[in-house]
């Protein structure tokens, strides 16, 4: 007995020896996972299966494993093997308890307590069953020591099972006496199994639907394991977990120390999914992933896949005005134009919602407009006559809208002509001090006026200067001076009135529709005089003037001319007949529009030989041209109705790079040439364009205001360009109110822009 007790305890060292070298091989190999899982003590049962080679009729099993809650965890416990009583049992004839590691793993490790009585040729044998089929034997025992003894073993490569033997330890042909009785026990088993496959997983789910999210999304999954099982997955958002799902695995805490209690303690597939308030998260891109653990602690994390978030509504547009001004027109067309604010990161501006409200009660309902980094709503129109007003706010291509961030502009359209009418004089049509005019506009108010006056027998109208005077009722008076030195006779007069929107009216009939004329006296004693005076009065003819704004062979009434350019005034002084009067001199008044610096200019020209007369009209600001002939004792005075000279106001734009690619930043930067006037107290307003070949028309891409100096700067970023465009880019300067410019354009800019 002594010398098999000393082959047991040579046999358990050299175990001890090799799980040890094992065990340090292992912690220099990479990492594989591995789990321990506690048997038969601890308050733990056993996963293992009993068998008997000779059908059960030679032995028996015994297991009491998990002692009562409070008890003594050791207590009794043990797996034991019995003989039966009987004679005998043939060699080789064994019972056994199994261990056996889940399909892909193995068992690199076992320790616990074994004891056991043993007679006759019978043996507790330890031992893996390996990829072959045999059976190898760390440990044996052939004499009885009823004494609780541990054991440790390790192996390499891992083992698919391990077994507790009573074993007959005789060949076949020989039998072991089983009187009297022998067997043998073991608890408080450490079995440690090596798993080297991580676990699979899918994912899915509106998390994943592409496009910019909002709100609550759902994150799907779907996880596999062959070998220990899952232990927990989780979802992971730019590197960090977001949502774990902890699955039910058959587990529990020794020493600080988490052990499975089943060789397969967790589930091996799992379907479910994760709540994701994208709300969370800031916006712009971010990285989703899923990670799926196994309890062998092998992770799998599928590769990061990028979805948008943006939960956040556009701040309100930048810089929203009308095009031309948020000045009064008679032309039921507005273009609103904005500037876009920078989204950084979050979805760019995907539309823009709309709505007009305006007298009566008037409400267009909110109206929607769609398009990528929509900058214009072109084309607004208004029911009718009237002070409107738009609001504008945006919408993000996630869907984020903030009807309180709206932004508004007034819509002002006035196509009524305003009412004029002359106030009846004192007396019966005779001579007046002064020659008054009422003048009523329902909307744009009225804004200027003029009285004219010519001989009931006669076809020129000459101006009488006259003032526009407005009360606090907005109705205004039109007030001209009675001329002292008109000839007796009866006069016309004829009263010109313009409201805010460029309406124009002309009537020469009194408040009560009659005709507005008025009948000028001789004084007494004149008479005589007038006789005396008639030879000469018949010798005056009548002078007409025509004259016309020049430019590079045009010739208008109204012309319009580049930034620092001059212009000329051409016309012809000439007499009823229309023979031309030479040698006359003519007064050129020239009125700067409101805004300029400049004063008002008065030139004489000389007519020439066939009554023509030229003069070079100076770069400038917009102005209005009136000529003039005083008359002599031959012709009466002639004038013309005042000729409007306008200027488009000078700017310069420049944009770098003017090479890009999709998605990078163009810069602009410019400056308003403003020689005569002064630069709005708020900025110049400046449009940069685009041209629109299919619609041949030029189309607002930013809106900005320039500083004080007349320096713009601007940026802006092609997102959606595909393949190669050219685009031609300008800038505008707008008109407004006190600007006494009419709307000039730069140099266009070329770019070629590659998606």
């Amino acid at each position: 007995m002594s010398g098999a007790r000393s082959g047991f305890v040579r046999t358990v060292a050299l175990g001890v020896a090799l799980a040890l070298a094992l065990l340090l091989l292992g912690a220099r190999e990479a990492g594989a996972g591995k789990y321990a899982v506690a048997q038969c003590g601890w308050h733990i049962g056993a996963d293992a299966d009993w068998a008997d080679t000779t059908g059960g009729a030679k032995f028996r099993p015994d297991a009491y494993c998990a002692a009562p809650p409070g008890a003594d965890p050791f207590a009794g416990v043990h797996l034991k093997s019995f003989t039966r009583n009987a004679s005998t049992v043939s060699g080789t004839r064994y019972a056994r308890w199994r261990w056996t590691a889940p399909p892909g793993t193995g068992i690199s490790r076992v320790s616990g307590t074994w004891w056991h009585a043993l007679h006759d040729g019978l043996e507790q044998r330890l031992g893996v069953a390996n990829w072959n089929g045999g059976f190898d034997v760390f440990a044996r025992a052939a004499s009885t020591d009823v004494t609780p003894r541990g054991f440790v073993a390790g192996f390499a490569p891992a083992m698919p099972a391990f077994e507790d033997r009573l074993l007959c330890a005789r060949v076949e042909s020989k039998w072991c006496a089983l009187s009297p009785g022998s067997w043998s026990a073991i608890r408080a088993l450490t079995i440690t199994v090596q798993d080297d496959y991580a676990p699979g997983s899918s994912v899915s789910g509106d998390m994943l639907a592409g496009g910019w999210l909002r709100g609550d999304r759902k994150l799907g999954y779907g996880a596999t394991d062959v070998g220990a099982g899952l232990s927990h997955t989780e979802a992971i958002v730019d590197g960090t977990p977001v949502f774990r799902h902890d699955h039910p695995c058959n587990a529990a805490s020794i020493g600080g120390e988490r052990r499975a209690t089943t060789m397969r303690p967790c589930p091996t597939d799992r379907v479910g999914y994760y709540p994701i308030a994208t709300t969370r998260f800031s916006d712009g891109p971010h990285g989703v992933s899923h990670c799926a653990t196994d309890f062998a602690g092998n992770p799998n994390c599928l590769p990061a896949r990028t979805v948008l978030i943006d939960n956040n509504p556009p701040a309100h547009p930048r810089n929203l005005a009308v095009a031309g001004a948020e000045r009064w027109r008679r032309v039921n067309e507005f273009d609103i134009v904005w500037a876009n604010p920078d989204q950084g990161p979050a979805s760019p501006i995907g539309g823009a919602h709309w709505r007009i409200a305006g007298p009566g009660g008037y409400d267009s309902g909110v109206k929607y407009a769609a398009g990528r980094d929509i900058v214009s709503l072109p084309d607004r129109f208004v029911p009718r006559a009237g002070a409107y007003s738009l609001d504008v706010w945006l919408r993000d291509e996630a869907g984020n809208v903030a009807p309180g961030s709206a932004v508004s502009v007034p819509l002002r359209f006035d196509d009524v002509p305003p009412a004029v009418g002359f106030e009846a004089p004192p007396g019966d049509g005779a001579q007046p001090e002064q020659v008054r005019a009422r003048v009523s506009d329902a909307h744009s108010g009225p804004a200027a006026g003029e009285v004219h006056l010519r001989r009931l027998d006669g076809h020129a109208w000459s101006e009488l200067p006259a003032k526009l005077r407005l009360d606090a009722a907005g109705t205004a008076t039109l007030i001209a001076r009675w001329p002292g030195d008109l000839s007796p006779g009866t006069y016309v007069l004829r009263a010109d009135a313009v409201d805010g929107a460029g309406n124009a009216a002309s009537t020469t009939r009194r408040l009560d529709g009659t005709e507005m004329t008025v009948r000028k006296v001789a004084a007494p004693g004149s008479v005589a005089r007038a006789r005396r005076a008639e030879p000469a009065r018949r010798a005056r003819g009548k002078a007409r003037i025509f004259a016309r704004l020049a430019w590079r062979g045009r010739l208008r009434s109204e012309l319009t001319v580049p930034f620092g350019v001059a212009a000329t005034l051409r016309g012809r002084l000439v007499d009823a007949d229309g023979a031309g009067l030479a040698g006359r001199v003519l007064r050129v008044l020239a009125r700067p529009s409101r805004g300029s610096l400049g004063k008002r200019r008065v030139a004489r020209v000389r007519s020439g030989r066939h009554g023509g007369f030229r003069l070079r009209l100076p770069a400038g600001t917009s102005r209005r041209i009136a000529v003039s002939f005083r008359g002599d004792d031959r012709l009466d005075p002639a004038r013309r109705r005042p000729l409007r000279l306008r200027v488009r106001g000078g700017i310069d734009l420049r944009a770098a790079p003017t090479a890009l690619r999709t998605g990078e930043v163009l810069r602009f930067r410019g400056r308003v040439r403003a020689p005569g006037a002064t630069i709005p107290r708020r900025g110049k307003l400046v449009a940069i364009q685009y041209y629109e070949s299919a619609a041949r028309r030029w189309r607002p891409v930013v809106l900005t205001r320039s500083d004080h100096a007349g320096r713009f700067r601007a940026r802006y970023r092609f997102r959606y360009v595909s393949g190669s465009a050219r685009i031609r880019l300008r800038a505008l300067a707008l008109a407004e109110e006190r600007w006494p410019y009419a709307p000039g354009a730069s140099r266009p800019v070329l770019l070629r822009v590659t998606g």
